[in-house]
């Protein structure tokens, strides 16, 4: 048995999260918001709508874009979505570690009979 856990960031409503961090890692692998919707199997519009709202409400740009041209154009994440990233991994690497450290203490390590530590 573990625990389970999601946490992201809200600004009036659901900010940032996994879904929005999987698709700027996606672009920055790929540098574009089309291939990385797609290896998400999502609708570049539904990553477009995910990455705009995102930066409506936390009041930076998240993706320098280029249009077409002889380049065929792309996006690349800014400075500014690389450290939002940096930020969010760690908080996510700390909560993680807090939350397994005190669920360690409510059910102990090994859970296996399906008994609380100190249960009868």
């Amino acid at each position: 048995m573990k625990v389970g856990y999601k946490i992201w960031l809200e600004n009036d409503g659901k900010v940032f999260g996994r879904g929005p961090y999987a698709l700027l890692k996606g672009v920055e692998e790929t540098s574009s918001l089309h291939q990385a919707a797609a290896r998400m199997g999502m609708s570049y519009s539904k990553a477009w709508r995910i990455i705009s709202n995102a930066e409506k409400k936390l009041g930076f740009f998240l993706l320098a874009r280029t249009r077409g041209g002889l380049d065929g154009g792309g996006s690349k994440i800014t400075p500014a979505a690389k450290e939002l990233m940096g930020r969010c991994e760690h908080l996510e690497k700390d909560v993680g570690e807090a939350i397994e450290r005190i669920y360690r203490q409510h059910f102990g390590p090994s859970t296996g009979s399906g008994r609380a530590q100190g249960d009868s």
